[in-house]
């Protein structure tokens, strides 16, 4: 993969080693889907990276200028993935936040490959992680730098046949899947679960929110899954990816999510793959 690089709009590869996001994951990232050269979902980015910092209290970047370092990195890429980091910066040892917080900006492209076609037109086969998502309501729906949860549930399988896993708090509710958020369909309903404890809010979730006013947040038990007519999961890089398995239980590709599908492919947002 060739990688593109700036570190506070410098083209650099290295961070110290004292940087706060390096040693306790004291920061936010944003995955941002680019498609010649323009981000549907940019403005749900920057509300939830705004957002983020404010409940992490730590200062809130330009947006003016996240976008320039975007485009600087992203420039002759047709399809990319633009990761934006942002951190506390440096700071002293021990856990206390420095007083004079002066943030580290990493934005970092790469072109993005064609995804599976056969995600999107059959559905995937997804694993039920065993691994749980702790309760802690000040992190919930943030993405925040520690994804030592995810890396431990997605070291579960190593099938390539498998696409995602699903993941569960302590209390066997449906939180999402590792890298994704999950919606159901049940008799024309959409429903999605809530997320006041634990998981991340994702853009994608936020825009299919939007356009589906009538949608259902809500605690969803396995048993919820189980019973819908549709499951999808969400993605500002993966799009709308139907699932056609889960811990024995199979669903068809509905209509319901083919209608976002092709509503989402018409906005340049994923799936982005031929018929």
């Amino acid at each position: 993969m060739n990688l593109r690089t700036r570190i506070n709009g410098q083209p650099e590869t290295t961070i110290v080693s004292d940087d706060r996001g390096l040693c306790y994951g004291d920061g936010l990232f944003e995955t941002v889907w680019l498609h010649e050269s323009r981000a549907p979902l940019w403005t749900r980015h920057m509300a939830r990276l705004g957002e983020g910092c404010r409940r992490l209290q730590m200062p809130v970047p330009d947006p003016e200028m996240l976008w320039r370092e975007v485009q600087a990195v992203s420039t002759g890429l047709n399809r990319a993935v633009v990761r934006i980091t942002w951190t506390r910066g440096r700071g002293p040892r021990g856990y206390a936040p420095p007083r004079d917080q002066q943030p580290t900006c990493v934005v970092s492209s790469a072109e993005l490959p064609l995804p599976a076609a056969g995600w999107y037109h059959q559905g995937i086969r997804m694993h039920l992680c065993r691994t749980r998502l702790a309760m802690q309501p000040a992190l919930a729906g943030l993405k925040h730098l520690n994804r030592l949860e995810q890396v431990l549930a997605r070291n579960e399988w190593h099938d390539e046949t498998v696409g995602e896993g699903l993941m569960l708090d302590l209390e066997d509710r449906a939180i999402g899947a590792t890298a994704a958020n999950v919606f159901a369909v049940r008799d024309g309903q959409l429903f999605t679960p809530a997320l006041a404890r634990c998981g991340v809010a994702g853009t994608a979730r936020a825009e299919i929110l939007a356009e589906c006013a009538a949608a259902t947040v809500a605690d969803m038990a396995l048993s919820d899954l189980e019973q819908a007519d549709e499951v999808f999961l969400t993605s500002a890089v993966r799009g709308i990816v139907p699932v056609r398995e889960l811990a024995g239980r199979t669903w068809p590709v509905g209509p319901f999510t083919r209608r976002l599908q092709a509503r989402w492919q018409a906005a340049g947002l994923p799936p982005q793959v031929s018929a």
